[in-house]
């Protein structure tokens, strides 16, 4: 079976699954639509028109006979209710007739019919009575007729509703048993089509996607190893086929690679070949030796880099002839020349150790004419200083004798005010005395008392003068003072001014004595380096002298061997072409 055909079963299978189940879906919506129909359309609208039939029989029939009776309502109202309620029964009553009806339904409707005849005779004359307004024929009406004419109608209705709940109730079973039994097919056809899911998914990996993938892996197997053997080559499907071709392609390819492989390996063998007689007579010191066979393309590059080696040999050994020769006395000479370069930087090395000593003890010497330069500098420093500190007081003692100046002038401009207190004073002493000379015995101590402060502000005024010419003594002393401190500071700028010169100079001496130190102790360091350097060179020419030696005896071995290679055209040969015949033959 091909697998055009295993897929078209399996889809088969399962549409024939998924049309079933559909089908029972559709089944069961169609059955619970009819009996839902049943159930509304022929039970429960005519439930409703027979308990409004019975109703109205019951409100606006008898109730509105009662109302009307014990005056709650007109007698024309009451027959207007009556009549409305007539309509409205035979209404309601159509509206069942309209209905599916029959058997013992049918039976009691007859009978329903026959009775409501009779109600509504009874209601006939009852809308009469009401229209004449007769309370004792309504009376005898109510009490002897209208109960006895529908109580039997609603005992039927009764029946009628009681009927179509049970009509209902068997439809309502009988749906839910046919829904019961439809979702049991529905639920077979479920498993089923999952069956048919499974066996689809079965077949497609067992038949489709196992073997290709055991395909692909062996194919991958042999693309690595070449060595294994195709699956389902016996299978008649396209599984078959797919094996089979891939079968045909890899041994038509491993065909072709055994070709080129042999005919690789007889070019391989007369490569060898002939590169064997090459490096036989390179081993046996021949360089005059190069490669004349016909090569194939793929090897024509292997032949042209050995014969470039070759030559390239060849050049380099007879330059290493050529050189051994010059090689061999220029050692000779630089042996010699290294022997007496060897002695005279002996002696110069003796030389720069002595210069090294004395520049050693110049470098000291200079290093402690520096240290006390910077130490002399320093002391420079610290009395220019003190100096500076010396002209800082006084600027400060000038300072406060101008304060002591200008406190003076506001002590005098005092003095002048207490002068004219004084005379203000006396003055008013003196009036103070006329007034108690006219006041006569009675402004005698008044009088005495005036003279006390007349007196007093002549005594102050005195005292004041005093004050002033003390006061002016005090100003022109203490501007003699300031011109002093003046003449001070200028001292100490002058002096300052030459310490300040003296600690230049001095810290020019020393920076002057510390770079010569530097230049000194660099000029030490370089000669000691020298010293180094020419102990280590002395060390080196003799070293040099015995390498020179070492090196012309290791040139005459050199020579010696050089002299095994054959490089001259005397020698000169080729390789025989053997294999020409064969390199023409593979090609």
């Amino acid at each position: 079976m091909t697998l055009k055909l295993k897929l078209f079963v399996c889809l088969a299978i399962l549409s024939a699954a998924l049309l079933a189940l559909a089908g029972a879906f559709y089944h069961t919506a169609r059955t619970n639509e009819a009996a839902l129909s049943t159930i509304l359309v022929d039970r429960v609208q005519p439930l409703e028109d027979l308990k409004t039939v019975a109703d109205t029989y019951a409100v606006l029939i008898v109730d509105n006979a009662h109302k009307a009776l014990n005056g709650n309502v007109g007698y024309r109202e009451a027959a207007d209710n009556v009549r409305a309620g007539a309509a409205a029964i035979d209404e309601s009553w159509q509206s069942y007739r309209a209905t599916e009806i029959e058997g013992e339904e049918e039976q009691l409707a007859q009978q329903a019919e026959t009775q409501m005849a009779a109600a509504d005779a009874a209601v006939i004359r009852l809308e009469a009575i009401l229209d004449s307004g007769d309370a004792a024929a309504l009376e005898r009406f109510v009490e002897r007729d209208l109960y006895q004419t529908i109580d039997p109608l609603s005992e039927t209705i009764t029946a009628l509703s009681a009927m179509q709940i049970d009509i209902a109730s068997s439809v309502t079973q009988q749906a839910l048993k046919d829904t019961n039994v439809a979702l049991t097919i529905v639920v077979v056809l479920a498993i089923l089509a999952v069956a048919a899911i499974a066996l689809s998914i079965f077949i497609v990996t067992r038949k489709v996607v196992r073997p290709i993938t055991n395909l692909s892996s062996v194919v991958h197997d042999l693309a690595k190893s070449g060595d294994g053997q195709l699956p389902h080559l016996e299978q008649k499907d396209e599984i078959g086929d797919m094996a089979r071709a891939i079968d045909a392609f890899l041994n038509a390819v491993l065909e072709k690679e055994r070709a080129a492989a042999a005919i690789t390996a007889r070019e391989q063998k007369m490569v060898t070949d002939t590169l064997a007689e090459g490096l036989s007579a390179l081993a046996a010191g021949d360089l005059t030796v190069e490669v004349t066979a016909a090569y194939p393309p793929a090897y024509a590059g292997l032949k042209s880099n050995y014969n470039d080696a070759v030559k390239s040999l060849r050049t380099l050994i007879e330059s290493v002839a050529r050189g051994t020769e010059t090689i061999r006395g220029s050692s000779s000479e630089i042996a010699q020349s290294s022997e007496s370069l060897a002695r005279r930087t002996e002696a110069n090395a003796a030389s720069l150790e002595e210069t090294s000593a004395a520049l050693a003890q110049m470098n000291d010497r200079i290093s402690r004419g520096a240290s006390a330069a910077k130490d002399t500098a320093e002391s420079a420093n610290q009395a220019n200083s003190v100096v500076r500190d010396g002209r800082s007081l006084a600027e400060q003692a000038m300072q406060a004798m101008g304060r002591v100046q200008e406190s003076a002038e506001g002590i005098d401009t005092v003095i002048e005010g207490l002068d004219k207190i004084a005379f203000q004073t006396r003055v008013l002493a003196m009036n103070a005395a006329v007034e108690a000379g006219r006041a006569g015995e009675a402004g005698r101590g008044f009088a005495v008392v005036a003279d006390l402060v007349s007196a007093l502000a002549m005594r102050a005024e005195e005292e004041a003068g005093s004050a002033r010419e003390q006061l002016t003594t005090t100003q022109e002393e203490v501007g003699n003072a300031v011109g002093t401190v003046q003449r001070v500071d200028a001292a100490l700028e002058q002096i300052s001014s030459s310490v300040g010169n003296v600690n230049q100079l001095l810290d020019t001496m020393a920076a002057d004595n510390q770079a010569q130190a530097s230049a000194i102790a660099e000029i030490v360091t370089a000669v000691s380096d020298m010293d180094r350097s020419t102990q280590q060179n002395a060390a080196m020419v003799e070293e040099t002298s015995a390498a020179s030696r070492q090196l012309a005896s290791e040139v005459t071995v050199l020579a010696e061997e050089a002299a095994h290679f054959r490089t001259g055209p005397a020698a000169a040969h080729t390789i025989p072409l053997v294999h020409q015949a064969q390199s023409a033959s593979l090609h």
